[in-house]
């Protein structure tokens, strides 16, 4: 089994300008850009802690807690909040800051699932990732809900299996 890692050797942040056209038209940072920067930070979370290839699995609930504004910063911080065997759980945490006053504002948080596969950078199939260690009281906060959280999202997984497999996938024009 591999040695367990703290949460800091995975730390990303990742700090970025809001230009205009990264805006919606209500003229907040559009939340599909806001997404592509988080699994960009997250992804590279899980290299840094796994050191494998690894493919995003699930994004749970993306919380937008204040919308992000033109020529704010926005920074995206992610760590590894919990392990089991294959999959890991990321913590994102997205900071905004209004670069005229220093203001700076929690704006979202979620949480993402990895999973670890076989590919290009190892290619064994029989491996477990090392587990991960809190020390701040931050990150001990976050990992303790770890298990309750995968928990939860097997079960949510299961259901959504079901509901999906009576979906159809015929274009309408088709019939």
């Amino acid at each position: 089994m591999n040695e367990p890692k703290y949460c800091r050797v995975s730390k990303v942040i990742q700090t970025h300008r809001i230009f205009p056209f990264d805006l919606n038209p209500f003229g907040f940072l559009f939340g599909g850009k806001l997404m592509t920067l988080i699994d960009d930070a997250a992804s590279i979370s899980v290299s840094r802690h796994c050191r494998r290839g690894a493919v995003t699995a699930s994004l749970d609930q993306l919380n937008f807690l204040k919308p992000l504004h033109s020529n704010h910063s926005v920074c995206i911080e992610t760590y590894i909040s919990g392990v089991h065997r294959k999959s890991m759980e990321v913590f994102v945490k997205v900071i905004g800051e209004d670069l005229v006053t220093g203001e700076r504002y929690l704006a979202a948080t979620s949480f993402m699932t990895f999973v670890a596969i076989p590919s290009h950078m190892n290619e064994e199939v029989d491996f477990v990732l090392p587990m991960v260690v809190p020390e701040t009281s931050e990150e001990k906060l976050v990992c303790a809900g770890y298990e309750q959280r995968r928990l939860h999202r097997l079960a949510e997984r299961k259901a959504y299996k079901d509901f999906s497999a009576q979906l159809s996938v015929d274009l309408p024009w088709d019939s």
